[in-house]
């Protein structure tokens, strides 16, 4: 099934660029632009479209309160934010906002189409220029909250706690000499947490334990 989406950038070069990378994806269906988030919600009110591509810094409405609004007006449209800019409030306040995936204009255009279906198929993204921000506001609000996990993904004890040591940092050889067992064995379990967590790496995965209250 192919997923139509949304391109919100007022770079014309951009969203030329951002079209064709879009183009050659065999689970993109239609391709709609605008240069102005009024005109993408005038888009959202005339047509169905799974994943908007939001640049942040967009004239009149930015892409934060655009984000706000959409997720307002449909929670299931996913949005990945597209931006030159890495602060640190800046991502914090997309995220809250609802967005699905934070990436830098500067990500290869492959990896962005990759990104896109990777998110379309339900999981986050951060790029790894802002993860660290990421993962300690995770940190800091893990800390001064007490929230049962909502699910556990059907975790075992034993993923549940290798998981934790990996939003603590802990290599693959660390934990293996933490939990006294090999290193084949560690990877193994690695690799079961990325899958049940529907993750592409162990950053990501320490993000979603953190967020998600999984540890």
């Amino acid at each position: 099934m192919k997923s139509n989406i949304l391109i919100i950038e007022d770079h014309e070069l951009t969203r030329f660029g951002l079209k064709t990378a879009f183009e050659s994806a065999d689970f993109v269906g239609e391709i709609y632009e605008a240069d102005s988030a009024e005109k993408g919600l005038e888009v959202l009110s005339n047509s169905e479209v799974a994943l908007i591509v939001m640049d942040l810094g967009l004239p009149g409405m930015n892409g934060i309160e655009a984000t706000k609004k959409v997720k307002e007006l449909n929670k299931d449209i996913k949005i990945v934010v597209l931006t030159s800019h890495n602060d640190e409030q800046e991502v914090l306040n997309s995220l809250k906002a609802g967005a699905n995936a934070y990436c830098s204009k500067e990500i290869n255009p492959k990896r962005l189409v990759q990104v896109v279906q990777s998110v379309l198929d339900g999981a986050a993204w951060f790029d790894p220029s802002i993860s660290h921000i990421v993962l300690n506001a995770a940190t800091r609000v893990q800390e001064t909250e007490n929230v049962k996990p909502e699910k556990n993904y059907g975790l075992t004890s034993r993923e549940t706690q290798i998981l934790k040591l990996i939003t603590e940092g802990y290599s693959n050889i660390e934990i293996a000499d933490e939990l006294f067992v090999s290193i084949n064995t560690t990877k193994a379990h690695v690799a079961s947490i990325l899958q049940k967590l529907e993750v592409d790496d162990r950053l990501q995965a320490a993000l979603k334990a953190l967020k998600e209250k999984l540890v």
